[in-house]
């Protein structure tokens, strides 16, 4: 019976985890230019507006 190749396996996880995340990233990108493009951008969450 074989070993099983946990180096293989953790990397093709760690490979998974970053082709996911990368589709969200994309995702939200074209988020962004559409609603750029439809003149609706929102104000970034972290700016205060000064008084």
């Amino acid at each position: 019976m074989a070993k099983p190749n946990y180096q293989f396996q953790k990397r093709q996880k760690e490979l998974e985890k970053k082709k996911k995340n990368e589709e969200k990233l994309q995702r939200k990108r074209e988020k962004l230019t559409d609603q750029a493009e439809d003149g609706t951008e929102q104000p970034a969450s972290d700016e205060t507006p000064e008084t």
